[in-house]
């Protein structure tokens, strides 16, 4: 006699639920899913053309698909950027106390900037190389109509001024024309306030540890947001591409399409040459460090802010057997101050071209100054737009036309993804060599290290959570729910 078994209602809901479904596929191929969705939704909008009479000025303006994903791009930027001042603060603050236990605190931080520093000037070396060969300016097809200067720019009076914080939170307020003031951050100045109070926190001692768990508490508050923010990813992957590929087309790549495959193939150089050459002379496995390093990589293609990747870049350094205690120190500090792609392949590229489209001649006086600017003003990159900060720096360090910078505006999001990549990439470079030159690598971790998905990486920051509360709970006295007081 046989019998048959009827799924019960929740199951069957759970096998025709389309999210849940969804939600089983792998993140990295959401991701590739969302961008070749984006660039087919693009093309259709680009084919659907402007709205008459719709524009802001009564012309032409984007049709309902552009603005729709205009929208959803613009959104998952915003989240990112409202989570970025506390994830600085909190983050940085935590790092420099992380290292009060640690000997050799100084020489570890001294060793992390110098690295910092020659992984940008090999950049910005392969940079200028591909500028001087190439000629990008004198090879496109972009009209001069095109040149604007960018509404945010950056000078070495401004980088300076920008160092000393009007106010404790790095609130700054601007009136727009309607009247209406708009409040945002500087990023620049949450940095600085950060390291002081971490500082003054190292200073105080025993005193301030209410106030490190605090803070301690919260960061991992603010990197739980932030990890629901990444799992959008893949729908602003759509949005932001689908923009792109709708506002611009191929035409506007096809006009400068030199300079685009110079940025991309200096910063492949620097990936798949540089960075295993220095790999290798350090004695570290390549393909174990790019297996380990790809969650974080591919996230800062899509995401586009390193700011926003780094909690996964630190979780994946990590795992790769940096300790602790360095990597919440070396990736907060890289994810301001390290950026390969933003503040070195990319400025010394764009001021060649600049120089070449106005007919500017350089000469070795100013190459100099495009390797002292891209090693030296990397920190005025903190922040969302920091290759346009660090452009601009660049160009009036040059005495160049800051008109120069509405020329590439075109292709700025198509090269944003490579550079963001490229930095995240570079600051687990820099943490990992740093580790292994200092003896604090766990070679076997680093070479047991596998290509993990980013489901994964969340179980198990979600577990290391958990078992740290039980730890927590266990400590404390029975039935009283917290720990014992200290005198």
């Amino acid at each position: 006699m046989s019998t048959s078994t009827t799924p019960s209602p929740e199951a069957t809901s759970r096998t025709r639920n389309p999210l849940r479904q969804i939600a089983r596929i792998p993140f990295g191929w959401q991701v590739l899913i969302g961008l070749v969705l984006g660039v087919v939704l693009g093309l259709v909008a680009a084919q659907m053309g402007p709205v008459p009479g719709v524009g802001e000025d009564g012309g032409d303006g984007p049709n309902w698909l552009t603005t729709t994903l205009q929208t959803i791009g613009s959104t998952f930027v915003t989240l990112l950027k409202a989570l970025v001042p506390p994830l600085i603060f909190l983050a940085i603050i935590t790092s420099i106390a992380n290292l009060r236990n640690v000997t050799n605190a100084a020489r570890l931080a001294g060793k992390t900037l110098l690295w910092f520093a020659i992984t940008a000037l090999i950049a910005v070396a392969i940079g200028i190389g591909l500028g001087a060969v190439t000629k990008p300016g004198e090879n496109s097809g972009v009209s001069a109509d095109s040149a604007a200067a960018s509404s945010t720019q950056g000078g070495w009076m401004d980088f300076l001024n920008g160092l000393v914080p009007s106010n404790f939170l790095g609130i700054a307020g601007s009136m727009s024309d309607d009247g209406s003031v708009s409040l945002s951050f500087n990023v620049l100045q949450i940095l600085v306030i950060s390291i002081a109070v971490g500082i003054a926190v190292l200073s105080v001692g025993e005193k301030a540890e209410p106030f490190l768990k605090v803070t301690g508490s919260a960061l991992e508050i603010v990197q739980k947001l932030l990890w629901w923010v990444i799992r959008l990813a893949p729908i602003g992957t759509v949005g932001l591409l689908g923009n792109a590929v709708a506002s611009y087309g191929w035409e506007a790549i096809g006009q400068l399409g030199v300079f685009t495959l110079d940025v991309y193939v200096g910063m492949l150089i620097v990936l798949l040459v540089v960075y295993p050459v220095l790999l290798k002379v350090n004695g570290l496995s390549i393909g174990s460090f790019f297996r380990g390093v790809w969650p974080a990589t591919s996230l800062g293609f899509v995401s586009r802010s390193s700011l926003g990747t780094m909690p996964m870049t630190q979780t994946v350094t990590e795992r790769m057997g940096v300790p602790r205690h360095y990597a919440s120190f070396a990736i907060p500090l890289g994810a301001t101050t390290k950026m390969d792609g933003c503040a070195a392949i990319y400025p010394s590229l764009a001021a060649i071209f600049v120089a070449n489209f106005y007919g500017v001649p350089l000469g070795i006086t100013d190459y100099l100054l495009i390797v002292l600017v891209s090693v030296l003003g990397s920190a005025a990159t903190a922040g969302m737009t920091g290759a346009t900060v660090m452009l601009t720096l660049t160009l009036s360090t040059l005495g160049l036309p800051l008109e120069g910078v509405g020329l590439l505006l075109a292709v700025d999001p198509i090269l944003d993804m490579g550079r963001t990549a490229l930095n995240v990439t570079g600051q687990s470079l820099v943490a990992v060599i740093v580790a292994k030159r200092e003896k604090i690598l766990d070679q076997g971790a680093y070479d047991a290290a596998r290509r993990t998905s980013f489901q994964i990486l969340q179980a198990e920051q979600a577990a290391e959570t958990e078992g740290a509360a039980d730890a927590e709970a266990e400590a404390a006295p029975e039935g009283s729910g917290k720990q014992p007081a200290t005198a």
